[in-house]
């Protein structure tokens, strides 16, 4: 009997973990959207225009960086978490991570871990088919949110390919919640970025759109680990 009972545990717990994920992937598909057809106002072309399309690249880029944080607190909220900051340091470098407390159920680990990339992910995918020749535009804002998207996923896969920095890292909650080696997450982290970079700048590139896409979807089936 409790054998039976804890077997439809986990199976109610991988549902609710499912929906969870596709009730995701819609809400920032449609966010996402909303990105991709947002215009930008007209950005001068001359040399004085420098500075603000700095300063828009880089407010872009903070957008992106709150996306992805505010995705683990999402994930954390979700699962009746109470997130919280702690201090951390990549090799002296001083920086913060969300927490939460530990023994959750694998999967929920999984997710929680995953959030940010999924969010990045969702975001660039959007962009890249909506905008397909974001490269030649003039959209500093846009630009700086793809551009940290990509940035981000290569110094997260740099740090689990070296293992490499916090024990916070979402990297290595990944692999321990999945049972795989980092440096396995660290290669799937860094080929959709690749492919994605790829992308930009070769927008007819069908097969890297789809095997991005592939490897994206590989990552969230990955919960069912």
């Amino acid at each position: 009997m409790q054998q039976q009972r804890l077997c439809r545990m986990t199976v109610l717990n991988r549902t609710v973990t499912w929906r969870l994920a596709a009730l995701w992937i819609l809400t920032l598909a449609s966010s996402s959207t909303v990105l991709a057809q947002s215009g930008e106002p007209p950005q001068p072309s001359d040399s004085t225009s420098t500075g603000k399309q700095v300063f828009h690249f880089l407010a872009g880029a903070a957008i992106a960086f709150g996306a992805h944080e505010t995705g683990h607190v999402i994930a954390d909220l979700a699962y009746g978490e109470k997130p919280g900051l702690k201090k951390v340091d990549f090799h002296g470098i001083p920086f913060f991570a969300i927490t939460h407390r530990s023994g959750r159920a694998a999967n929920e680990e999984f997710v929680i871990s995953s959030a940010g990339f999924w969010v990045q992910h969702s975001v660039n995918e959007i962009l890249l088919s909506k905008r397909p020749q974001l490269k030649s535009e003039q959209a500093p804002l846009t630009k700086g949110v793809f551009a940290f998207n990509v940035l981000a996923s290569v110094a997260y896969s740099g740090a689990a390919l070296a293992r490499t920095g916090p024990d916070e890292r979402d990297t290595r909650g990944m692999a321990v919640s999945s049972r795989l080696d980092e440096r396995w997450i660290g290669a799937l982290v860094l080929t959709p970025a690749l492919l994605d970079a790829w992308r930009y700048y070769h927008p007819d590139a069908k097969w890297a759109a789809w095997s991005s896409r592939g490897v994206k979807i590989g990552m969230v089936v990955m919960v069912a680990r």
